[in-house]
């Protein structure tokens, strides 16, 4: 039972804290609970579909593809590649991890994966086209070329952060976990 408890703390201060408020007031019980349960199935609508393109990415892509297209030799043409599939992706950034992992398995560089997700989380295109919309054409792409040329410097400086070594121990790790 202790095992149990410190495996999952979260989950038993979720339900001690649900107690305390049941007994302030149940209304907001019955709305936590709700919430959750919303959270949940829509988690199960968003995450099977994500998890078998992810499946299929993994078997369909072999290694060396991908060591040329995005692998350490790749320069600008990893860089574009990954801002296209970034832009290009659907679903919460969070579905971005398992494939940029899938991607260090397969010998992607880098600084490649962290651009790729840092262009998943805020350069997809309905997001650009929400901006045109809302905020200008003009004023939108200075905010998105800023960004684009943020990300790019942050993804190469992240990689060179690291020496070969622990790069490549990303690799192994990535590579144990798929």
């Amino acid at each position: 039972m202790k095992k149990f408890v410190s495996n999952n703390k979260f989950l038993m201060i979720s339900i001690i804290l649900l107690i305390v408020l049941s007994v302030i007031d149940i209304n907001y019980t019955y709305r936590s609970i709700e919430n959750t349960r919303q959270q949940i199935v829509s988690m199960l609508i968003i995450v099977p579909p994500i998890f078998v393109l992810i499946g299929l990415f993994d078997a369909w892509v072999p290694r060396q593809t991908m060591i040329v297209m995005m692998g350490k030799e790749s320069g600008i043409k990893g860089m574009a590649i990954a801002f296209v599939l970034g832009a290009f992706s659907a679903g919460p950034t969070i579905a971005a991890f398992p494939l940029a992992m899938v991607m260090l398995k397969k010998g992607a560089r880098y600084a490649n994966v962290i651009f790729f997700i840092m262009v998943w989380s805020s350069l997809k295109l309905p997001i650009v086209f929400y901006q045109f919309s809302q905020l200008g054409f003009q004023f939108a792409m200075v905010i998105n070329l800023t960004m684009l040329l943020v990300f790019i410097t942050a993804a190469l400086f992240a990689e060179k952060l690291y020496t070969t070594e622990q790069l490549d121990a990303f690799e192994e790790k990535a590579a144990q976990h798929s």
